[in-house]
């Protein structure tokens, strides 16, 4: 939101996925919608804060302006970026909505997507000590 850091990836794919998960709700006020990149730099990495939200991923925000900007699986090259941020968006499409029965009940993304639950997330997912 400020400029003081930039992001450069490669999508995986122009697919958006939205987590309902406890955690992205709390940080992001609603559901957290990001886009699956690779091949990810950034610029003004100084600006970058990082919080380890579990074993096995960490988040990360500007310490500017405070904008969300990536949620990282630790021990993986691939990086959730925050869908706000990408400035080329007309091609993107919701595909998919994990931890889907943390959902409240105040709100429904229209479009038909895949759906998980959180068990279903942990166990495609996370680390096979979970």
């Amino acid at each position: 939101m400020c400029g003081a850091v930039g992001v450069k990836g490669t999508a995986k794919a122009p697919e958006v996925a939205a987590c309902h998960c406890n955690m992205c709700r709390r940080w992001s006020s609603g559901p957290y919608f990001e886009v699956s990149c690779e091949n990810v730099t950034f610029e003004g990495e100084n600006n970058i804060s990082t919080i380890r939200s579990s074993d096995w991923a960490e988040r990360g925000f500007c310490k500017q302006c405070g904008s969300n900007l990536f949620y990282h699986i630790i021990d993986s090259d691939e990086f959730q970026i925050a869908a706000g941020l990408l400035n080329e968006q007309s091609d993107l499409h919701l595909s998919l909505q994990v931890f889907i029965d943390e959902k409240p009940p105040f709100y429904t993304l229209a479009e038909k997507t895949e759906t998980m639950t959180a068990a279903e997330v942990y166990a495609a997912y996370g680390p096979s000590s979970a």
